[in-house]
């Protein structure tokens, strides 16, 4: 599975400390930027780019897709702002977190088959946040009729 990452100034540090972790955990990833602490840097910039990639990657698949081609994980300041530039992408289901919380994490994947993590680097301490992106990764979309259903409402 391909991990895509984007950032901008606001999320930096902690997509560049998630990143160290995926790749030790044996992930592929591809890193969209920002590469340098830029404070006038703009999201959109690098955001779309890793929704664009995941929506590529959700082209053909299967009903709602397998999120197991590839998925992504943004970080901004509230990551509310990345969410929306990255669910305007077809095929793209970008949730928000901003604190550890294990049953909103697990229910983004298992019912609404998310595949993009969008992470509130303001909010959010590093080691919740690799804890969330561990969980979020884990936790297979459960495929019940209802889902499906729900999300192919989406597009």
């Amino acid at each position: 599975m391909i991990i895509y990452l984007a950032t901008d100034h606001a999320g930096f540090e902690l997509k560049e400390k998630v990143k160290d972790w995926l790749v030790k955990n044996g992930y592929e990833v591809k890193d969209f930027g920002s590469f340098q602490l830029d404070e006038k840097d703009d999201y959109p910039d690098f955001v779309k780019k890793a929704a664009e990639a995941v929506s590529e990657c959700e082209k053909g698949s299967p009903s709602t897709g397998s999120g197991q081609k590839c998925r992504a994980v943004i970080f901004g300041g509230s990551g509310q702002g990345e969410a929306m530039v990255a669910n305007r992408y077809k095929g793209v289901r970008a949730a928000v977190v901003y604190k550890y919380d294990e049953d909103i994490i697990k229910l983004s994947r298992e019912h609404n088959d998310a595949n993009i993590l969008s992470l509130g680097a303001r909010f959010i301490k590093e080691k919740d946040a690799l804890k969330a992106v561990k969980l979020w990764l884990e936790t297979p979309f459960s495929g019940d009729e209802r889902h499906i259903r729900r999300i192919l409402k989406i597009d």
